[in-house]
């Protein structure tokens, strides 16, 4: 999988007590331990969700997983047409879309079919970052990131481009160049060019992802970053305006983690992303859209409610629309049992989407992956503290291309959409 930030927040510090029914064998939180578990949110290891290291293609899990699929089982041609997440998500106002790595795309012919018969829009999970395009400072390399484009015009989807703005996709000749070069030419130069490239050809660009971090102690909540020491906090500004300038036609996008829980934590990023955007808006920087990552963990202490719920609301009231844009489930918190930890995967997409789902600024609903058998939840097993030898479960198929209970609880979650 390509590198990205290990989203762990609440997620390894905190597991939430869980027992098996005995009348139902079905897993269920502890009601007991939850009503003792107090709101604030427990100390956290440094912020691990960050880690910058260099993108590479979305490879095979280290797992063993059997052959890999040479054509789509019966359980997915099944789901496929008028049974697949696209079209209920379109029956209800929905685009659904899922991440996927150029290369897997490029060598999988059953996920090919499999991505393409499943999802509208796709978004590249690192080849359009800095890291990847930009190998060295006088050269752009395009060649994935066209491929990602080629398949999605031969299929008719939409792409989203994520990312034109990002700390922690910094490349080592870059980050030598800070003091060296005018890093506001430097960076509108490359969001022209990258933006410039794909001009009427994407849905919706991540202009800036994951500006904000409290712990930084900076004025605003703003994140400590590369891109704020070389320019300050107007990046945020100068990356908006030069976006709609490269392409008028594109949705610009601020996107960010941690604002699903009823925390203290996640309150506090709320607070601030909502303070931002206000900025934003007040200073006419073109601005169409607000990502909710959507990293979320069949395990947390915490619940998804009120205080996502009013978050939705809040961004619609400035006039932004809302995208899902990396939604999947942590799963080791949870015991081996494969049917329960299903049951439990399930049933966590489900109580987050109906929150979310409830408010017509959802636009977009994207999983971050397609199988099991590639996500970075299955990265090397640093991540995985309670079972390190254990591959998470945690996306609509499973290894084998089948679709899981998490995929009908996606879809079922779509069909209860009021709106």
């Amino acid at each position: 999988m390509l590198t990205r930030r290990k989203i762990l927040m609440q997620t390894l510090q905190a597991g939430a007590a869980w027992a098996i029914s005995r009348s139902g064998g079905v897993l269920v939180a502890s009601a007991q331990q939850a009503a003792q578990t107090p709101n604030k949110t427990p100390a956290r290891a440094p912020d691990v969700m960050t880690v910058n290291s260099a993108p590479h293609p979305q490879a095979l899990s280290h797992y063993d997983f059997g052959p890999m699929p040479t054509v789509l089982p019966r359980e997915a041609k099944a789901v496929r047409g008028p049974h697949s997440l696209k079209k209920h998500a379109q029956y209800h106002g929905l685009i659904a879309g899922a991440c996927v790595g150029v290369r897997a795309l490029q060598s999988d012919p059953a996920f090919q079919e499999l991505v393409a018969e499943q999802y509208s829009i796709l978004v590249p999970e690192g080849e359009l970052k800095w890291r990847a395009l930009r190998p060295t400072e006088d050269r752009f390399d395009f060649a994935a990131s066209d491929a990602l484009f080629g398949f999605a015009a031969k299929h008719r989807m939409l792409v989203r481009g994520h990312t034109l703005v990002w700390g922690n996709s910094v490349p080592d000749w870059l980050k030598g160049s800070a003091g060296k070069r005018d890093m506001r030419e430097l960076l509108v130069d490359h969001i022209r060019t990258v933006a410039g490239r794909y001009r009427g050809r994407v849905h919706s660009w991540d202009v800036v992802n994951e500006a904000i971090e409290p712990k930084d102690g900076q004025l605003n909540g703003l994140r400590k970053s590369f891109w704020y020491d070389a320019i300050g906090p107007d990046y945020i500004e100068l990356a908006f305006r030069a976006a709609r300038e490269a392409d008028p036609h594109a949705k610009l996008t601020y996107n960010d983690y941690a604002v699903e829980y009823d925390s203290d934590e996640d309150a506090e990023r709320r607070t601030l992303i909502l303070a931002l955007l206000r900025r934003l808006r007040e200073r006419d920087i073109p601005l169409d859209a607000v990502g909710i990552q959507s990293h979320i963990n069949a395990g947390s202490p915490y619940t998804v409610g009120k205080g996502l719920a009013d978050y939705i609301e809040s961004v619609r009231a400035i006039g932004l629309e809302v995208y899902l844009t990396e939604m999947d489930v942590y799963d080791d918190d949870l015991p081996d049992d494969v049917q329960r930890r299903d049951y439990v995967v399930a049933e966590t997409y489900r109580q987050f989407l109906n929150i979310a789902l409830a408010n017509p600024a959802i636009k977009l609903v994207l999983t971050w992956g397609v199988s099991d058998r590639r996500t970075w939840l299955n990265d090397p097993p640093r991540d995985h503290h309670k079972h390190p030898n254990r591959p998470q479960r945690s996306l609509p198929f499973d290894s084998g291309y089948r679709p899981v209970r998490a995929f009908f609880a996606i879809r079922d979650s779509y069909d209860s959409r009021k709106i």
